[in-house]
């Protein structure tokens, strides 16, 4: 398959979106002068992953996740505090972390030289992505960049690909590949869509879900190996 427009998923994929939350996170609780800033974090992490878990499978709403996540780590501790207010301020110091795994900058660049058309598709609030990627060295390399903030939609939703194609110019299906880590929100909203996938999983994990990757590769150079034959 000639593919053209590559759509690439962001966090897990091309941002180091750990590395940013350790940072983002220490810093909110260092402010808040918490006793322990690695419990909280140990307890919020598998939490919040959690929480994104039930918004792709739309058992919660975005401002569900976004306003109790921080009231609910802190109750866990016995403390009462405005989850909004503590979201916003973590939102901040998330905006600003622009770490990006090794080879993503080179990987993107080579792709771009090889005349292929590069998308960004992520879930996530707006001003936080669009902040991490001013801040990192893949900023300026994607064609276009959809964010599902953006809009009422998001992975695995087909409408949320309906929105890439509809903004594209000349967007073929056939000849687009949807890649990304996630098999909940990037391979099945490529499944939805009738897009082929290529689910990067350098944890070399095993699918237990419904959805079904074109290919599954473990790293960039088997990313770019895929693309090149």
């Amino acid at each position: 398959m000639s593919y053209k427009f590559l759509l690439f998923d962001l966090d897990h994929t091309l941002l180091d979106f750990d590395a940013a939350e350790d940072v983002a996170l220490t810093e909110l609780l260092l402010e808040a002068r918490v006793s322990d800033v690695q419990d909280y974090k140990d307890f919020y992490i598998p939490m919040n992953k959690a929480l994104w878990d039930d918004l792709t499978l739309k058992k919660i709403t975005k401002d569900e996740l976004i306003n109790t996540r921080f009231s609910r780590l802190f109750a866990h501790f016995g403390h009462d505090v405005d989850g909004k207010a503590f979201a916003l301020r973590y939102q901040e110091f998330l905006s600003q972390q622009g770490q990006t795994f090794s080879g993503a900058r080179e990987l993107l660049t080579d792709l771009n030289g090889e005349g292929y058309r590069l998308l960004a598709a992520t879930n996530g609030v707006q001003f936080i992505q669009e902040g991490r990627l001013l801040a990192s060295d893949i900023d300026g390399l994607f064609e276009q960049v959809f964010i599902s903030g953006a809009t009422g939609f998001q992975k695995p939703d087909k409408a949320f690909f309906d929105w890439i194609a509809s903004d594209v110019d000349s967007f073929n299906h056939s000849r687009a590949l949807m890649i990304g880590d996630s098999l909940l929100a990037d391979i099945q909203g490529g499944n939805n869509a009738g897009i082929d996938t290529a689910w990067y999983n350098p944890d070399k994990k095993e699918n237990s879900s419904s959805a079904i990757p074109t290919y599954t590769v473990k790293d960039y150079e088997e990313l770019q190996y895929l693309l090149d034959n």
